[in-house]
């Protein structure tokens, strides 16, 4: 069922990838990551769809990593690369999807802001009502339930004790002003939302959760982390199947996989697979890949040194040498500036997103080197990683703090927008 959600995001992100290379017409002109009318129009004739389609097919792949753009060009994510062979990477391309559904359907115009985010925040309660009731739920139902949570996020807000603001978090808010505000607009909007990117079923006055959104719920209730189990024979695999195989293993039972993997082949080649698969739009392989060599040690500094201008292995090429060299691995993060510190943030924050658990991306929050989370969130919207945006609306998910987790997402609509 997320192929079939995807599959036109995934059909016009497969059509970018031909026509928007090295060398092609400019896909994105505007320095928002949208597509230009001119490709929108032009993917429209060849793929026979409306330029609107193409653009809202377009916004999806994004929101789902299909595609990612790197100022005004546009490359495959590594969710595409493995849409035919990895079942998993298309069900965390739709799970990106459920997690960004208030940025892929926006809200209507003429809507408080706060009001919005209540609704946001309170919508989780509302499908986990959905996932216990097991079939369709009367609107009305629904909204009452809304309603209930919205009035208790109010009450909460008010219950905290203002002692002045606090560097370390986003603006306090300040009491509602919009206790009126009617809600079923905004439930509406939610729940078409949903309904759009394949959550629920919407109509007819009730919402049912279709089996995919069951099991999203489901997982998020239950934190449960899908999650491949290390597949037999990582000694014959390509580096980045081994490295995939490792990514539950215990860091020591990954090392002896490691090991193994590297005596049965030479080492030359074996640094050069290993670099092909950090070179890859996964995160997590990517950190894996420079743990692998770091058990080859001295033979593959010469291969190390000579990526490390390449901006995205540039932060993993530096610790490594640092460490190499002799600092302490707690020490070996000050060869970075704050520039490579924060896009390493970002780019382990994929990681956990793609691979772990809620907890773990809340608690790498801790480990950003700024002092305070608007600073962490305005260096991070700068630093233009091509993941930033789900990062943020999965740590947005994720937080339990709705004051901080409101922040985050606002950041997150801004970097989607190209706004300020």
């Amino acid at each position: 069922m997320a192929r079939s959600v995807l599959a036109d995001a995934a059909r016009v992100a497969r059509w970018a990838d031909t026509a928007l290379g090295p060398g092609r017409a400019c896909g994105t002109t505007d320095g928002k990551a949208t597509l230009s009318v001119t490709s929108a129009e032009l993917a429209g004739r060849e793929l026979g769809l409306t330029t609107a389609q193409v653009q809202a097919d377009w916004d999806i792949a994004r929101l789902a990593g299909l595609v990612e753009v790197h100022g005004d060009s546009a490359r495959p994510g590594w969710r595409l690369r493995a849409w035919d062979r990895d079942d998993s990477a298309v069900l965390r391309g739709w799970v990106a999807l459920f997690d960004a559904w208030s940025l892929a359907h926006p809200e209507p115009a003429g809507q408080e802001p706060a009001a919005v985010a209540e609704v946001v925040s309170a919508m989780p309660q509302v499908l986990s009502f959905l996932q216990l009731s097991a079939g369709p739920v009367p609107v009305a139902q629904l909204l009452d339930l809304l309603q209930q949570r919205v009035t208790e996020l109010r009450t909460e807000r008010c219950e905290v004790p203002y002692d002045g603001p606090r560097p370390d978090l986003p603006e306090q808010p300040e009491q509602p002003e919009d206790d009126d505000t009617p809600l079923d607009p905004l439930l509406d909007w939610a729940l078409g939302a949903l309904a759009s990117v394949g959550a629920l079923t919407y109509g007819d006055g009730q919402a049912t959760l279709t089996p995919l959104g069951n099991w999203a719920v489901w997982v998020k209730l239950e934190q449960i982390c899908v999650a491949a189990q290390s597949p037999a024979g990582n000694i014959e695999q390509a580096a980045e199947d081994m490295l995939r195989g490792c990514a539950q293993l215990r860091p020591n039972a990954a090392r002896a996989e490691y090991r193994a993997w590297l005596a049965a082949r030479p080492v030359g080649s074996a640094v050069t697979e290993l670099l092909k698969a950090a070179r890859g739009e996964d995160a997590l392989l990517r950190g894996l890949a420079f743990e692998a060599l770091r058990v080859v040690g001295a033979p593959a500094e010469p291969d190390v040194r000579a990526v490390a201008d390449e901006p995205t292995l540039r932060p993993y090429a530096l610790l490594w040498l640092a460490e190499h060299d002799g600092a302490d691995p707690e020490d070996a993060h000050e060869v970075l500036t704050r520039q490579e510190a924060t896009w390493l943030w970002v780019d382990t924050a994929a990681a956990v997103a793609d691979h772990g658990e809620a907890p773990m991306l809340v608690r790498h929050l801790e480990s950003a080197i700024q002092p305070t989370v608007p600073m962490l969130l305005d260096e991070v919207r700068a630093v233009g990683h091509p993941r930033t945006v789900q990062v943020l609306v999965a740590l947005a998910a994720a937080h339990p703090d709705p004051a901080l987790a409101k922040a985050v997402r606002r950041a997150a609509f801004q970097v989607h927008t190209g706004g300020s």
